[in-house]
């Protein structure tokens, strides 16, 4: 099998398109340096389902950066959101996210991971592209290229590009970071579990009140 690591990460895409199984499906948070991989998959394969979830709790900001990036690259968007509400969740649950991490746990499973089962397989997506890279937090540092979950093949075509490769992709293709980037967020999520991270020791700390990094979705094996 070819050394998927010798190759640049357009000749990532193009193999990966050519050797693996469809359909093909992009993942993004629509964070901080998303704009990379939407950028990057779009140029080869422009009409590529992008699934987006929703919780309903992003910040203004992102939502305007959703609308900003689809409109630029005529993203193909796919939204999907819990069968439950914010609203409804709250009432049944009340403020899962302050009450530790059980609490994280539950909400990121009723509020992202579900939803994004139900894409996968209503999409019958076979091999998902995301855009995680193994400098972003120490529970990705053992990322792989490609890795397979279930029956979804898992391809990560940036998985070893460092924040300056994002920067000179960003500044080569004019393309721009999540507005908060500014204001010190390097991992933007839900606004009642993300805080920018100056000041801090670590930026992981940033989600999630420092309790985890990974909100379920990257961990998910998908049975048939």
């Amino acid at each position: 099998m070819i050394d998927l690591r010798m190759l640049n990460i357009e000749q990532r895409v193009q193999w990966a398109l050519e050797n693996l199984n469809p359909n093909f499906a992009l993942t993004s948070s629509f964070g901080a340096q998303s704009a990379v991989c939407l950028h990057l998959l779009t140029q080869q394969f422009a009409n590529i389902p992008v699934i987006l979830i929703d919780t309903g709790y992003l910040f203004p900001e992102t939502y305007q950066f959703i609308d900003e990036m689809t409109a630029r690259l005529n993203l193909n968007l796919k939204v999907y959101k819990s069968d439950l509400s914010p609203a409804w969740l709250e009432s049944r649950h009340g403020d899962l996210w302050n009450k530790d991490l059980s609490g994280i746990t539950q909400f990121n499973q009723i509020m992202k991971v579900s939803p994004l089962q139900k894409a996968i397989n209503e999409l019958e997506i076979k091999t998902w592209f995301s855009g995680i890279r193994s400098q972003q937090s120490s529970s990705r540092k053992n990322t792989q290229i490609v890795e397979q979950r279930g029956h979804v093949t898992k391809f990560h075509p940036i998985v070893d590009l460092t924040d300056r490769d994002i920067f000179l992709y960003l500044k080569k293709h004019n393309l721009p970071y999540h507005p908060l980037w500014e204001k010190g967020y390097v991992s933007i999520g839900d606004i009642h579990t993300s805080q920018p991270s100056l000041g801090m020791d670590d930026s992981e700390k940033s989600r999630f009140f420092g309790l985890t990094r990974e909100c379920g979705i990257h961990e998910v094996n998908f049975k048939k």
